[in-house]
């Protein structure tokens, strides 16, 4: 693997992603996502629809839907947003839900309640395949980022996904990029 090799590194913040049935629940039969704007990975975007999270009483208002749909619905927040929520939910990785939270997606054309789908999106790497050649990582490694600057800090044991569409960088949660003083995007090197 090469050490200090730049890498981009982009805040992810609390965002959901629905199933093509659920979709349909919240906002009608046939509906169609509308793009907002195009996301670092290819395949996906921002869309301009939101929806609330509740938890018991407690409510997320205007959590971002990114597209396209996928074949389990899941939303993905911080460990802060879990205390505003009042819940406990798993830290993994996009696409593992089993066993995770319970959530409730609220839309005013309709309401959703799934018996698991909530986590604390777990900091990973995506990279293209080529990429992952020239670097000298496997799918599923797990390496270590540094990020300088003011609020200097190693991120540890990051697993990394690799797919032949996806684009060489680090997701962090909200948390993880205000520890590192990163508002949005920003750089670090793999150690």
């Amino acid at each position: 693997m090469k050490n200090n090799f730049k890498i981009p590194v982009e805040v992810s913040a609390r965002h959901c992603h629905l199933a093509e049935g659920d979709l349909e629940k919240l906002f009608g039969e046939g509906y169609e996502l509308k793009k907002m704007k195009q996301l670092s990975m290819p395949s996906d975007f921002a869309c301009e629809e939101t929806v609330a999270v509740k938890c018991g009483a407690r409510i997320l208002e205007n959590v971002r839907i990114v597209g396209p749909t996928r074949g389990q619905t899941q939303v993905e927040i911080s460990r802060t947003d879990a205390f505003a929520l009042g819940v406990n939910p798993p830290l993994r990785l996009s696409g593992d839900l089993n066993g995770t939270s319970p959530i409730t997606l609220v839309e005013p054309k309709g309401v959703v309640e799934l018996a698991e789908g909530l986590i604390v999106a777990l900091r990973h790497i995506h990279c293209a395949t080529s990429e992952a050649d020239k670097l000298g990582i496997k799918n599923g490694d797990k390496i270590a980022v540094k990020v300088e600057g003011e609020r200097s800090v190693v991120f540890e044991n990051i697993p990394v996904r690799i797919k032949d569409d996806y684009k060489l960088c680090l997701h962090l949660d909200t948390d993880e990029g205000n520890a590192a003083g990163i508002n949005k995007i920003g750089e670090g090197k793999i150690l």
